[in-house]
């Protein structure tokens, strides 16, 4: 099921030399919207009498439609195509973070003080004091975002080198959001005791470990082992963010529709990394009716194909989706486009919600549901509320790092999930707003309160 909606990942500069004559650049316009493309800021770059240069930016749905746009333009009379270059790629040539010192050296004594002789003296403090080395290096505010490449995005198992671009936009946004230096550790290898011993060796500089793309099963035993064997907080973003932002948002919904936690009917489609934290948070937080889908339909007690995470929620139905779906209350997607149809979401209970999470391709389209649920979310920008793991994970580590907590636990993901849901005020509460936007500025403070809060009653807080 494709996606044809015009979207800031398939984005064009054109640059065009045009004739300073009527109608000319209306002609060009006419050509990108006759061709489906959605166009946007307009640059003049120079102009003559004769002619002038301009920069047209234009988004578009794929790369093949994007050609398409691109051949419209060029067969105009008149009308001189001088370059096109995909934004996205130009966005990413050269990488997207770099490091930068925080303090000057500009001079001999600066030098001296920074590197040798005088940064011996702290290398000693250190080594008669460990804990200082919070206090005199980076790895106070420092979290290393570890992958082996094995299930980059919904894309697959595309290994190190390809997962480093999400790795550095990781980086982006640990820093944007929430202050904190991160950086892609790219492993070659998905050996599970590989990654446990790399990231055990590494761990040193760091003051947090955010696992990242990693796939199921092997991403809970490596979760699990680097939580017992390491000081410092361990926090698989793909499991834990998006729960934590899926309960949030859930919260707000079951307010719209005056229905509680403990009487409804969840049903979970994927059963992966997300889908088996999803799972577990929502029982932490009182659902008692969770039914969870994967490809082969019901995760039912009579099937022997179960792994020991599908195991724990399988239920004596049996059936597809279709089947769980009736009557259900909820649905929570996070598997594979269009695998939901709107005869399914009419089969739920009244007031259906439907969290369609598929990126970037949602389980169904919520155009073709709009007049059926009572709330919907995806996981994408253009849609109303976007269920974005960048609400959980920067103020979880920005928490977590500023009072030294020894691990991350449920307890935390619980707090941070209603301090997320309180951001929404009961009168600004309604069915295409139930969570805070990514940019609301109040989302980390607010996060990074309430983990913090949760670590000090839990006794797991060194400051």
């Amino acid at each position: 099921m494709a996606d044809l909606t015009p979207n800031s990942s398939f984005s064009l500069t054109l640059r065009l030399q045009i004739p300073n004559r009527v109608g000319m650049l209306a002609s060009v316009t006419q050509a990108i919207a006759t061709t489906g493309g959605n166009l946007g800021q307009i640059d003049l770059i120079e102009q003559t009498r004769n002619e002038s240069t301009r920069d047209l930016t234009v988004d578009a749905a794929s790369t093949e439609h994007a050609e398409t746009i691109v051949q419209a333009v060029k067969v105009l009379p008149d009308i001189k195509l001088l370059s096109v270059y995909d934004r996205t790629f130009n966005l990413h040539r050269g990488g997207k973070i770099s490091i930068a010192s925080r303090i000057p050296l500009k001079s001999v004594s600066d030098l001296a003080m920074a590197y040798t002789p005088g940064v011996g003296r702290i290398c000693t403090a250190i080594a008669q004091d460990p804990e200082e080395v919070y206090n005199l290096t980076i790895k106070q505010n420092t979290v290393a975002i570890v992958t082996d490449g094995s299930a980059v995005l919904g894309l697959g198992n595309l290994g190190p080198a390809a997962a480093l671009p999400v790795m550095e936009g990781k980086a982006m946004l640990f820093k944007e959001f929430a202050g904190l230096d991160a950086f892609p550790i790219c492993l070659a290898t998905q050996n599970t005791d590989e990654i446990v011993q790399t990231v055990k060796n590494l761990a040193p500089v760091f003051g947090g470990v955010n696992l990242e793309d990693i796939a199921a099963p092997r991403c809970f035993e490596i979760e699990q082992r680097l939580r017992q064997e390491l000081d410092i907080p361990v926090f698989h973003d793909d499991q834990h963010g998006t729960a934590i932002v899926t309960l949030a948002a859930l919260f707000n919904a079951l307010k719209l529709v005056h229905k509680s936690m403990a009487e409804i009917r969840i049903v979970i489609n994927g059963a992966g990394a997300a889908g088996v934290a999803i799972a577990r948070l929502l029982r932490k937080a009182g659902a008692e009716k969770i039914w969870m889908c994967d490809s082969k339909g019901i995760i039912s007690t009579s099937r022997t194909d179960l792994t020991e995470e599908k195991r724990e929620f399988a239920v004596k139905a049996q059936g597809t989706l279709a089947g769980a779906m009736q009557g259900a209350d909820v649905f929570i997607g996070v598997s594979v486009p269009g695998v939901l149809t709107p005869e399914m979401v009419q089969s739920m209970a009244k007031d259906p919600i439907v969290f369609a999470m598929a990126n970037p391709i949602p389980e169904i389209q919520p155009e073709l549901v709009s007049k059926i649920v009572a709330v919907m979310a995806t996981g994408r920008s253009d849609y109303p509320n976007q269920i974005n793991n960048v609400l959980a994970f920067p103020g979880v580590f920005r928490g977590a790092l500023d009072c030294r907590a020894q691990t991350i636990t449920t307890r935390m993901y619980l707090e941070a999930a209603s301090a997320i849901a309180s951001l929404v005020k009961p009168s600004d509460l309604a069915r295409e707003h139930i969570i805070p936007s990514v940019f609301d500025e109040r989302v980390v403070t607010a996060v990074a309160a309430a983990v913090q809060r949760a670590a000090r009653e839990e006794g797991i807080a060194r400051s």
